[in-house]
């Protein structure tokens, strides 16, 4: 790959053309918890979390809210296809607030995926540096000279037969990192339209990852607070 294409930054999935984008709509919009600073809500997958470009792909999650929330804004995103725990702040010192505890690593997420095969190791890490596959994008790559730092720990939940279980802890929160590690260790995640190979994207209907649990603390009362929804799948 040239070297000046590895440093050019990488476009967000909707930038990426959507075909035949038909987000769900029951339910329309789910919350888990609210108050004067936060809003959580389970995104479905399939939606985006903000607009996309074209006038097509204006639904999306945040749209949804500010209809409900006009002041809400999103603190962080979820791929269209992943499903999930999302916060928003519902004022301007509580965005601020969270934002830093996320930039920080001061938050704690856990995913649930099911992925592709029979994963050997019961618990484990993936430390592999991502950055942008630019000519394929919105995909992203392992990259040991030029990539950003990135760990995912795993632990399996579940054997099935012919795909496994696995709880995914991410500690950096790069662009596509638990699909991109998934699919280093050979398995990746079911569904994935993306990095999945044929027989692992027809395994299941949609992306089968989730986040499961967010943990942050409140912006005003200091509280840890943990968020849990399971998955669908």
């Amino acid at each position: 790959m040239p070297a000046p294409l590895k440093w050019r930054p990488c476009k967000s999935l909707r930038s990426a053309v959507l075909i035949n984008y038909n987000p769900p709509t029951d339910p329309y919009l789910t919350i888990l918890y609210q108050d004067e600073d936060l809003l959580i809500v389970n995104k479905p997958s399939e939606l985006l979390t903000v607009p996309g470009k074209d006038p097509k792909h204006a639904d999306c999650l945040i749209g949804r809210v500010n209809r409900v929330f006009p002041t809400a804004k999103i603190v962080h995103r979820l791929d269209m296809a992943t499903s999930g725990i999302l916060c928003l702040a519902m004022n301007k010192a509580a965005h601020r607030h969270v934002s830093m505890q996320f930039q920080e690593r001061e938050t704690a997420k856990r995913y649930i995926a099911r992925i592709y095969g029979q994963l050997e190791a019961q618990t484990g890490s993936v430390d592999l540096p991502l950055i942008c596959d630019w000519p394929n994008r919105p995909k992203q790559m392992v990259d040991h000279e030029n990539g950003k730092p990135s760990l995912t720990h795993f632990k399996i939940l579940e054997r099935e037969p012919h795909a496994t279980r696995v709880e995914l802890t991410p500690i950096t929160g790069r662009s596509h990192q638990l699909r991109v590690h998934m699919l280093s260790l050979g398995h990746p995640i079911l569904g994935d339209r993306l990095y999945a190979h044929k027989e692992a994207l027809a395994a299941a209907p949609r992306l089968q990852l989730h986040a499961q649990m967010l943990s942050l603390k409140h912006p005003t009362t200091e509280q840890i607070l943990t968020f849990e929804a399971d998955p669908d799948f």
